[in-house]
């Protein structure tokens, strides 16, 4: 089997002692953003196992769009990523 080699680290720890890789990142060709894929990438640029910039670039995501999912999963947790809780969780 072979492996890529990749800039950066194959897996990092997270804070419940689970480990997060690259497989457990959404597909490139993601375009339905469902909270739990949302929360994979913020995790993954929080705690290191991509550069923010390649996940602007791989995800095509602007720097404001994800900006909001930071600071949604900062204020309220992984809930707040949903798109039924919009108005709950955003407003002014």
């Amino acid at each position: 089997m072979y492996l890529k080699k990749l800039e950066g680290p194959r897996s990092v720890p997270l804070p419940d002692g689970s480990s997060m890789t690259r497989a457990d990142l959404p597909d490139k060709s993601t375009t339905r953003w469902v909270a739990s894929r949302k929360a994979a990438v913020v995790r993954a640029v929080t705690f290191g196992l991509i550069p923010r910039g390649e996940a602007l670039e791989t995800y095509s995501l602007s720097e404001e769009e994800f900006n909001e999912w930071e600071n949604a999963v900062a204020a309220h947790g992984i809930d707040a990523l949903k798109a039924t809780a919009l108005q709950r969780y955003r407003q002014p």
